[in-house]
């Protein structure tokens, strides 16, 4: 059986898909497409985990089980994660509980003690 291109793979952006994302849209896949999957996986990265996970799928497809109604194109929660930075913005932050002891520009700090 000659490789498939990459192109040609059952599930896009295969190569680049975490093992979760992986786990979730082989569900769709029929037994030639994982097939398929596997043999690009035992020639190109050799992963373990995903060697096996993909192995366990096609027995149970094997031995009876049925694919799913997935899109293996769907969404990709991995994708649309933002880039960084924080969700806090200054509208956001809340208020100070009370001013640090040197005061600050619109409070000046008080004196400790009486002292006359």
């Amino acid at each position: 059986m000659a490789e498939p291109g990459r192109g040609t793979l059952p599930l896009p952006d295969y190569d680049e898909l975490p093992l979760g994302s992986l786990e979730s849209r082989i569900r769709a896949l029929n037994a030639d497409e994982v097939e398929q999957l596997l043999a690009h996986e035992r020639e190109h990265a050799g992963r373990v985990p995903v060697t096996e996970l993909l192995t366990a799928r096609l027995e149970q497809l094997r031995a009876g089980a049925e694919p799913t109604s997935g899109d293996t194109a769907g969404l990709r929660p991995e994708a649309s994660r933002s880039s960084g930075g924080s969700p806090v913005s200054p509208a956001t932050s809340p208020e100070p509980i009370s001013p640090p002891p040197h005061g600050t520009p619109d409070q000046r700090g008080k004196p400790k003690g009486d002292r006359a």
